[in-house]
C-alpha cells in the first residue's frame, strides 16, 4: 500500500472487513443494514486517504472530521447488527471501529492544536 501510515493501514483493513461483513448480511437479505454499512464504514479509508493530500492543515482537519462522522455511523450501524440475534455478531469490527475512532480523536485534537499554534505566529 502507498500510504504508510497507522490511520490509513487500520481504515484500510477496516474497510476490507466491511466489505466481507456486507457481503455476509446480503447473503442474508439484510440488504438496508448492508448498504448503509458498506457506505460509511469504506466512506472513512476514502476520506483519510483524500486527507493525505490535503491542500491545507484546514483542508486535513475537514476531512479528518468528515471520517471521523462516518466512523460513528458505522459504530451505529454496527450496534444495531449487534443487537439482532439473527445478524452475524459483528464484535471484531466493532473493537475495529472504536480503534479507528480513538486514532481519528487524537488526530483531530492534535491537529486543531497545530493549527491553532501556527495562527498564533
Amino acid at each position: 500500500m502507498e500510504k504508510e501510515n497507522e490511520i490509513v493501514q487500520l481504515s484500510f483493513r477496516f474497510a476490507l472487513e466491511i466489505v466481507a461483513y456486507c457481503e455476509k448480511l446480503e447473503e442474508e437479505k439484510k440488504f438496508v443494514i448492508a448498504n448503509q454499512l458498506l457506505r460509511s464504514g469504506t466512506s472513512i479509508g476514502a476520506n483519510i486517504r483524500e486527507a493525505q493530500n490535503a491542500e491545507s492543515m484546514i483542508d486535513f482537519l475537514h476531512r479528518m472530521k468528515i471520517a471521523a462522522k462516518e466512523a460513528d455511523e458505522s459504530e451505529y450501524w454496527l450496534l444495531i447488527c449487534n443487537h439482532f440475534t439473527h445478524y452475524p455478531a459483528p464484535n471484531a469490527l466493532l473493537e475495529t471501529v472504536m480503534s479507528v475512532k480513538k486514532l481519528l480523536n487524537k488526530i483531530i485534537s492534535s491537529t486543531k492544536k497545530r493549527i491553532s499554534n501556527s495562527s498564533k505566529h
